[in-house]
C-alpha cells in the first residue's frame, strides 16, 4: 500500500470492506513514505526495495497473491514477480492486453509514460485519457488530502471516460488505472455503454482463477 490518508470508499483496493463483500481476506501493509506525488509524479526508484521487502514479508506470512494500491506501480511488476514464488498483480493495466480495443483512463495521463504502459504489456497504440489536471479527484489524491468529496470524484473520471469514447469511439472496453476509481466503474458504464474494467475486477477474476 501507498503512504495515504485520503477517503478510500467501497471498492477502492484500500478499504477492507471492497474484499470483505467479495469473501476474500486481506492484508495490508503500507510502504513508508511512499506518496502518490512519488510514485506518481516522479517515478522515485527508492521505493523499489521497500516494495520489494513488504512483497517477500506478505509472501513468508502466507500471503496466496499480491496486489499494490498504485496502476503506475506496473513499472515494479517484473521485480516484484521474481521477488517471490506468489502470483503478483501490481495494476489493473496488465489486463488491457486481453481486450480487442482497449483505452485507459487515468488519475495523471501526462505520467502514463510509454515506458510504463509498456512494463504492463498494454498495446501499442492503445489510447488513454486522464482526468481534468487538478480536478477534485487528481487534487485530492495525488496531495494525500484527508478530504474528498466523492460524488465530484465520480464526475470527474465519467467524464474523463466519455472523453475517451468520444475520440474514440471504435474502443469496446475501457480500463481504469488508478486503484481509486473502482467504486465509480458503474457510473463510467452506464455514461460510455462499454465494459469497464479496474484492478477490483482483475483481482477478482484472479482469486477465482487461483
Amino acid at each position: 500500500m501507498l503512504d495515504t490518508r485520503f477517503p478510500r470508499p467501497v471498492g477502492d483496493i484500500g478499504n477492507p470492506q471492497t474484499w470483505q463483500r467479495a469473501g476474500i481476506p486481506v492484508r495490508f501493509v503500507t510502504v513508508a513514505g511512499a506518496s502518490p506525488q512519488r510514485i506518481v509524479k516522479d517515478a522515485d526508484p527508492a521505493l523499489l526495495q521497500p516494495f520489494v521487502d513488504a512483497a517477500q514479508a506478505l509472501a513468508r506470512d502466507g500471503a496466496a497473491m499480491l496486489s499494490t494500491s498504485c496502476g503506475f506501480l506496473a513499472s515494479y511488476q517484473d521485480l516484484l514477480s521474481d521477488a517471490v514464488a506468489v502470483p503478483v498483480i501490481t495494476s489493473s493495466l496488465l489486463q488491457a492486453a486481453h481486450f480487442p480495443r482497449p483505452g485507459i483512463v487515468t488519475i495523471d495521463a501526462a505520467s502514463l509514460t510509454p515506458a510504463l504502459l509498456d512494463a504492463a504489456r498494454v498495446p501499442a497504440g492503445t489510447p488513454v485519457q486522464g482526468v481534468e489536471p487538478g480536478c477534485e479527484f487528481q487534487r485530492r489524491i495525488l496531495s494525500n488530502d484527508s478530504v474528498l468529496d466523492v460524488q465530484q470524484a465520480e464526475q470527474d473520471v465519467v467524464t474523463a471516460a466519455r472523453q475517451l469514447v468520444a475520440r474514440h469511439p471504435q474502443l469496446t472496453h475501457i480500463v481504469l488505472e488508478c486503484t481509486n476509481m473502482p467504486p465509480y466503474r458503474a457510473a463510467v458504464a452506464r455514461a460510455t455503454g462499454r465494459p469497464v474494467h479496474d484492478i477490483e475486477t482483475l483481482l477478482l477474476d484472479a482469486w477465482a482463477a487461483l
